[in-house]
């Protein structure tokens, strides 16, 4: 246990977060100790502080990060000191039947990371108060530098702002991916429910693939302004008028080509259904608490041939979506610069977690000077 670092700890359900002073083991074989330099605070982490993500406690927060490699591991081969990366809260295996059927992000190694709060090895490198704690989702990047698997750490150009790149490990790699991998054909008609960090990036996607009117349903005046920006045709307060018939009155009574729930809720989901036309597609991207139950029209599902689907990660392997994402940066086709709208000291982390709660619009990012 070489390494004292400050990290940013739940100790347990409900409780505040602090920041404390931890021990980091130095990296084990096929493991790299990265120095975060940025790391996106994401609702998945405000989730675990309210207990509605029951993650193992106590907890290092954070999975949306960047930073450079500082040590490697034994056996290590895909990255060197010094080497820019992205850190991926998926290390999937590569061999388990998700991954060999071309759903990394379902993998099982992965998943039982996620549940245990450990890393793929189940180990655990973090020390605090003398015993051994969990990480969120295989990587903990609300610390000073962070262990994490060779899987989790995707190399970046040099040039690309660390708290810009951090937001492709989750938010931009969840919503753009979520767009690619659904049904939207040029000159479609899109819904967005919800723009927040995942959202805004939804809109991008659609944007990219060709989409000719982007719908935008969110009650902030700020994610409203922030999708009008990056692609957004039409948005819509739910506050002021009813989103369904907003919708089919914009789209003369068909609904919407895709639709999507970016903020993991039960009604939302249901109005993305009910705003799809006849054989369109809705698609759930945000994180809904465990156990509840969506209602929709069966009649609907067989007579109008509507589909119902879900989005994990963005169905996205890091290894392969992160290098486009930052070509699409590099061409000026997916902008990351505007999706933040709040920097922060690790010290503030706090202040952070209250915008969430406060929902003031586009993400709060913590960097590291």
């Amino acid at each position: 246990m070489d390494h004292p670092i400050r990290a940013a700890i739940l100790p347990d359900y409900g409780e505040p977060v602090i920041i404390s002073e931890v021990l980091l083991d130095n990296p084990g074989p096929h493991e790299v100790l990265v120095e975060m330099r940025a790391s996106g605070v994401c609702h998945s982490d405000w989730h675990a502080i309210t207990g509605h993500l029951p993650l193992p406690v106590p907890l290092v927060l954070g999975h949306e990060g960047a930073g450079i490699v500082s040590t490697v591991g034994a056996q290590v081969t895909r990255v060197a000191p010094g080497d820019h990366v992205v850190l991926s809260w998926t290390p999937n295996c590569g061999v388990c039947r998700w991954c060999l059927n071309g759903q990394p992000e379902l993998c099982d190694r992965a998943n039982a990371s996620a549940v245990n709060g450990t890393l793929p090895s189940g180990a655990q490198r973090v020390v605090w108060q003398g015993r051994r704690i969990h990480t969120f989702s295989a990587t903990g990047t609300l610390a000073d530098f962070a262990v994490v698997s060779e899987e989790s750490v995707i190399p970046i150009p040099p040039h690309l702002p660390f708290d810009e790149a951090a937001l492709l490990g989750c938010a931009v790699m969840t919503g753009v991916g979520s767009a690619f991998h659904a049904p939207i054909r040029p000159g479609d008609a899109v819904l967005v429910i919800g723009s927040g960090g995942v959202g805004l990036n939804i809109v991008q996607g659609a944007k990219i693939r060709g989409a000719a009117r982007i719908i935008v349903v969110d009650p902030s005046a700020v994610n409203r302004a922030l999708a009008l920006s990056l692609g957004a045709s039409l948005v819509i307060d739910p506050n002021d008028d009813d989103p369904l018939s907003a919708i089919l009155d914009v789209t003369h009574d068909d609904g919407v080509d895709v639709a999507f729930d970016a903020v993991g809720d039960p009604e939302l989901l249901a109005l993305a259904f009910n705003a799809t036309r006849r054989g369109g597609t809705a698609v759930a991207v945000g994180v809904p608490l465990p156990n509840v139950n969506v209602a929709i029209n069966a009649l609907a599902v067989v007579s109008q041939e509507k589909t119902l689907t879900g989005s994990w990660y963005g169905h996205s392997f890091p290894p392969r979506d992160i290098p486009r994402l930052v070509t699409l940066w590099e061409h000026g086709m997916l902008q990351l610069a505007p999706i933040i709208q709040r920097r922060y000291g690790l010290e503030h982390i706090a202040e952070a977690f209250d915008d969430i709660a406060s929902t003031r619009g586009g993400r709060s990012v913590i960097v590291w000077s």
